[in-house]
């Protein structure tokens, strides 16, 4: 997924993590690949690589989009990029005219059950809408079509639920269909992606990110609207969509149809006619998480540690081998001067940077404060703000329960989305003991203030957020590393304390970490000695494959903190060379 380096954030780290590997390892070898890159020079001489080329596709692709009820094929030779393919064969009654304007169903029903399909929605809400709405007109006939498997995916998904399942797949998976989209927790994506390779669901209604990540090919991909959220396609997602149709070694050809608005038509033409887009350095775009964070990183791992080194190291990023594309008002060297500047304005490093009086040679160092930001990868656009709240903390920190601690442990960044209803807001407020509401006040949302807000009055914004931050690297937060350590594990499996132990052994989730808790297996110990004959006769609906999974992995756990706990001892009980 090389492309991925022109995209945002997650292109900044990508780009920071490959140019630290080429600089420091000379041996290591890097193979990037990709469909959809266009300026591969660039990265070619930023990867100092060789570069490989191959047009061929085990499997035809056919790409189509329709308009109304006719479908084109797509054709560069032609004026406008398409040329008449078929008119939709498919009688809507007045009211399936009404729910599926766009002929989804008809697309749909040309394929599956058969063979497979996916749907690409341009946001979460309406993978969901798109697959109830289909499984409502489908015949009762898809519903016979491998009917037990189905059954089991929705048992298996409630129990990875804790007993719930969320009521679209319930009333979609019987049909072979489900939605896949990041909603879903990793165990549950799991579970449907197994299923639909396994041909038990045949459609799929999807977002983007399936495109960039698993590979889950079908017979006939179907693009519900040429956008991605809010913005228009473009080009190399459109690829990476399509690319998805044509399975190996089972199709003849796959094919893709693009749903098109009347409105939106001279941009499908020229989307499906325009070149890839080229792949451009995030690094000073996304500045605090990108240029900032590589020039700190760089410091604190002494990968480079004077302005000369630093400046060396970063010729070779692609920011580097792009530098006259992307900054016309700066160069690279001012860009890193720069940058540095703002990392000791900060208090994050120490040192002097001036080219003159031979102080591109003084060595550079990271302070405490830099040390703990990297380390916890703390975005440093808040790392001041969250040194000065953790600070504050310490102060007046209540532990009659979790609330102050969860308080200093949420991402800022996750304030952006947070739009609370006040009055449920309020409710709950009121549900809180007087120990939490006293947490509430501390932090600067006093029941005043929630009052206000849910009887409707404008008042200045609060600061929510919450964020695990590295702190065991400051020696004055030495008391948060105790703390959170215990709240990492409760956030993680969000269950009693007493249950924790057994969820860490691998295929124990909640429900069933009760079942064994409440039959007697209480401890890590207990799961590694019972025996699975007993564990399948006391735990309902634990086969024996599974008993023996949990039996064995409980086994290796408990080996390995057996070992580390040996190896602490050896190293406590080592005699030392320097005695006097």
């Amino acid at each position: 997924q090389l492309h991925m380096l022109g995209e945002g954030s997650r292109g900044a780290t990508l780009e920071m993590t490959l140019a630290k590997i080429l600089y420091t390892s000379k041996n290591t070898q890097i193979i990037g690949m990709s469909a959809t890159l266009n300026n591969v020079g660039d990265l070619q001489k930023f990867l100092q690589a060789e570069y490989y080329t191959n047009n061929f596709r085990p499997v035809e692709l056919k790409e189509y989009i329709k308009i109304r009820d006719t479908i084109y094929a797509v054709d560069s030779k032609t004026e406008n990029g398409f040329t008449f393919s078929r008119l939709l064969n498919f009688k809507y009654s007045s009211n399936l005219e009404k729910a599926d304007p766009d002929h989804i169903i008809a697309l749909v029903t040309e394929v599956i059950p058969k063979y497979s399909c996916l749907i690409f929605c341009p946001t979460k809400k309406n993978c969901e809408n798109v697959a109830s709405m289909v499984c409502k007109y489908l015949k009762k006939e898809f519903r016979a079509h491998r009917e037990k498997e189905k059954q089991d995916l929705i048992k298996n998904l409630k129990y990875i639920g804790n007993g719930s399942v969320c009521p679209v797949l319930k009333q979609t998976i019987p049909f072979g269909i489900a939605y896949h989209h990041s909603g879903l927790t990793n165990d549950e994506r799991k579970s449907i992606e197994e299923a639909y390779s396994a041909g038990v669901l045949c459609l799929l209604a999807c977002t983007a990110t399936l495109a960039a990540g698993v590979n889950l090919p079908a017979r006939r991909v179907i693009l519900r609207a040429p956008y991605v959220a809010n913005d228009f396609l473009k080009k190399s997602q459109y690829k990476q969509m399509i690319g998805r149709a044509g399975r190996a070694g089972i199709d003849s050809a796959g094919e893709s149809i693009l749903i098109v608005q009347e409105k939106d038509k001279h941009l499908v033409q020229d989307l499906v006619n325009s070149p890839l887009e080229n792949c451009y350095s995030s690094l000073l775009l996304e500045l605090t998480k990108g240029m900032q964070t590589l020039l700190l990183s760089l410091v604190g791992l002494k990968v480079a540690v004077t302005y000369e080194e630093v400046n060396n190291f970063m010729c070779s990023t692609l920011l580097g081998v792009q530098q006259q594309l992307l900054s016309k008002e700066k160069s690279l060297s001012e860009i890193i001067k720069d940058g540095l500047e703002k990392l000791m304005e900060k208090g994050l490093l120490k040192g002097r940077i001036s080219e003159k009086d031979n102080n591109s040679k003084c060595t550079l160092t990271i302070t405490p404060l830099g040390k703990a930001t990297y380390k916890g990868s703390i975005d440093l656009a808040y790392c001041n703000l969250l040194y000065r709240e953790l600070k504050k903390g310490l102060e007046g920190l209540i532990l009659e329960s979790n609330l102050h601690l969860l308080y200093l442990t949420t991402p800022y960044d996750t304030t952006s989305n947070c739009s609370p209803d006040w009055m449920i807001y309020l409710r709950q407020f009121n549900q809180l003991s007087g120990a939490e509401q006293k947490v509430a006040d501390i932090v600067g949302v006093p029941e005043s203030f929630i009052t206000r807000k849910a009887s409707g009055q404008a008042i200045r914004k609060v600061g929510w957020r919450f964020l695990i931050p590295k702190v065991t690297e400051l020696e004055e937060f030495w008391v948060y590393k105790a703390l959170l350590t215990e709240l990492t594990k409760q956030l993680t499996y969000c269950v009693k304390t007493e249950l924790i132990p057994l969820m860490e052994v691998a295929g124990v989730l909640e429900a069933r970490a009760k079942q064994l808790y409440n039959a007697g297996y209480k401890t890590l110990a207990h799961l590694a000695n019972a025996n699975p004959e007993t564990l399948v006769k006391m735990i309902e609906h634990l086969s024996r494959r599974q008993a023996k999974q949990i039996v064995s992995s409980a086994k290796m756990l408990l080996s390995e903190k057996a070992e580390a706990l040996q190896e602490e001892v050896e190293e406590l009980l080592k005699v030392p060379t320097d005695i006097p």
